[in-house]
């Protein structure tokens, strides 16, 4: 169990701050089945989640965006047949905040059931 699947998401304060290298190294030992993938300059947590058909990778991601409607932070999703790979991130500062890692932490936990 993970150590960020149990909080709720608090809202981004205009002017916070993303959280630096260090802190993301430290944070990421808790989910590591993700990686760190830089795109556009932005840094994301990303996961692909591997399924046995197009119809259970739907469902997953229709699950992951219920918790993303409900904690009001959204990733991006890619379903693809037998696969979704999802990425969080957060717009309002361009990079990782806390609430990536709790996103990510319940996304994984989604997938365990």
């Amino acid at each position: 169990m993970s150590a960020f699947e149990n909080r709720k998401c608090v809202p981004c304060m205009r002017g916070a701050k993303p959280l630096s290298e260090e802190e993301i190294r430290g944070l990421i030992k808790d989910i590591p089945a993700w990686r760190v993938d830089v795109i556009h300059n932005i840094p994301r947590l990303v996961r692909q989640f591997k399924f046995p058909d197009f119809n259970l990778a739907m469902q997953f991601a229709i699950r992951v965006g219920e918790i993303a409607e409900m904690e009001e932070h959204h990733p991006a999703l890619l379903v693809e047949y037998g696969k979704v790979t999802v990425s969080w991130w957060t717009h309002r500062i361009d990079g990782l905040h806390l609430n990536d890692f709790i996103m990510a932490a319940k996304t994984d936990k989604l997938y365990s059931r």
